[in-house]
């Protein structure tokens, strides 16, 4: 009997010291949680709950519609946490102006986090901050302007890659196929033939592999595995995941990268550079201050900036243009005609051509709304206290720049949620700018690659409009359904291509 009742009380001693530690992890969990508490003086926003914060409000099925809802319900300046990380939630065309463009230097910082640092280490253009993100990003701009982005020698470019593309259209004859491939590849080409100096045939089966790895290196930020990695960096090194294929793809495309500079450094010629990789191969050996970072190492980062951003952003709003276009026949029709009045079939679209293809450039505008291809910019730190819409913003803090609420703005937009290029036009037809239009943000941290981005989109878009009708397959209905992503296109479809005679 002495024995049972030793074995009880050592039992429920054993019961006690389990139940008193779960006690004790519990009440540091909520004294952590008091002290995180949000202050009363930052931004409204939903109640968080321990080591999750506001992730369930959400979501991660769609947790664009998740932050939009955030947006609608606590304003365009709110608080929500992810997961232990506050931040602030930034949307509204007047907080992005007083925050990007009145604010501009103290939120031109990025943050710090542990898959940010993994992919890009601080260099390149999108991901530095400081001087070394001043040195680069100007380098990157006088660069790609004395290449011809913005002049007539790269217009031409983009009308022969039209053609190329309009051809290899042709080829599929009429029956279903998936774009992304071919326009991708054609956007692609553009970045390349400023970056390297050459284009790539849409066959090569490398240079697709390429694009292939640049996509899940780039959008891997937004996935569940980018986020995990975030909450948990030193657990999710070790486990198997899209993480790991995308860390891995991410050295195959610096390697690929690091043969193209070999062949620009074995016969470049400092007096005539070709390409953005000899202008910077040059920059390293005459820049005497290291706050610039011009190193080799730096280039990679940064052609891999250029190449990723410069495609899939361009890429998505083709592939967005082609299947609104199938589903809006009646707005197709009117694009046909006009092109047809005003360029015909004898030539190519050319931009002499946009202030007379009004309508044609509503619809580009309408589809940039629409599918709202980049419905987050990368986030912002501030390097100092200080507020934006009367909401305090203390130092260090993240800040969250959301795009898809400004471009759906009820206030600006008569029907926001439907697809009207009407928005972008007046009582008389002619195309009329918007001020809260800014697909590629605004300020100091706006897209370098803007000024390309127009040109290309409006003559590729063009170009297809002149030469084929767009349709969906027999029996079949286009779904409008979105990817969710650092860039967000529509999910893989099939399509039929028309020659228009």
């Amino acid at each position: 009997m002495a024995t049972l009742f030793s074995g009880l009380w050592h039992l429920l001693g054993s019961w006690i010291d389990v139940q008193g530690f779960l006690v004790f992890l519990c009440a540091l969990v909520l004294v952590k949680y008091v002290k995180d508490f949000p202050h009363k003086d930052l931004p409204p926003g939903p109640f968080p709950l321990p080591l999750l914060g506001n992730l369930c409000s959400i979501g991660l099925k769609n947790p664009i519609a998740g932050f939009r809802k955030l947006v609608e319900t606590y304003g365009d300046v709110s608080l929500v946490d992810m997961g232990g990380v506050q931040c602030i939630l930034l949307s509204g065309y007047r907080g992005f102006k007083e925050a990007f463009v009145e604010q501009a230097e103290l939120f031109a910082d990025r943050p710090n986090y542990p898959l940010n640092d993994k992919l890009c280490k601080g260099l390149g253009i999108i991901s530095s901050s400081g001087p070394m993100w001043r040195h680069q990003r100007r380098f990157a701009l006088s660069t790609l302007k004395y290449f011809g982005v913005g002049k007539k020698t790269l217009e031409n470019s983009i009308q022969q890659e039209s053609q190329w593309l309009c051809d290899a259209l042709q080829t599929e004859r009429g029956l279903p196929f998936n774009p992304h491939r071919i326009q991708t590849n054609a956007v692609a080409n553009i970045i390349c033939s400023l970056v390297f100096g050459h284009r790539f045939e849409y066959d090569d089966h490398h240079f697709h592999e390429m694009l292939k790895c640049s996509d899940e290196v780039f959008q891997l930020p937004a996935t569940v595995w980018g986020r995990l990695y975030n909450q948990c960096p030193t657990l999710m090194q070790f486990l198997p995941g899209r993480h790991q294929s995308a860390f891995s793809n991410l050295t195959r495309i610096k390697q690929f990268i690091k043969q193209e500079v070999e062949r620009h450094r074995e016969d470049r010629n400092p007096s005539d550079p070709r390409d953005y990789i000899d202008c910077y191969l040059e920059e390293i050996e005459k820049c005497t201050d290291p706050s610039a970072g011009f190193t080799e190492e730096n280039l990679l980062y940064c052609v891999v900036d250029l190449f990723g951003a410069g495609t899939e952003t361009t890429a998505n709003s083709l592939r967005w243009g082609v299947l609104f276009m199938a589903n809006h026949p009646s707005v197709q029709e009117k694009v046909h005609a006009e092109i047809d009045r005003v360029i015909g079939h004898s030539r190519q679209p050319s931009m002499d051509d946009r202030a007379h293809l009004p309508y044609t450039y509503a619809v580009v505008h309408e589809v940039q709304r629409c599918g709202n291809i980049v419905p987050f910019t990368p986030p912002r730190v501030s390097n100092r206290d200080t507020t934006v819409a009367g909401c305090q913003v203390p130092k260090g803090m993240m800040v969250l720049p959301m795009l898809k609420p400004i471009l759906y703005d009820a206030n600006e937009y008569s029907h926001p949620e439907e697809f009207n290029p009407g928005h972008f036009l007046d009582e008389d037809g002619k195309f009329m700018k918007r001020e809260n239009f800014i697909p590629f943000s605004i300020g100091k941290r706006a897209c370098p690659g803007e000024q390309l981005a127009r040109m290309e989109l409006f003559l590729f878009f063009a170009s297809l409009m002149q030469r084929f009708r767009f349709q969906a397959p027999d029996g079949q209905v286009l779904r409008m359904d979105g990817e969710v992503g650092i860039t967000s296109g529509p999910k893989p479809f099939k399509i039929c291509a028309i020659p228009r005679g």
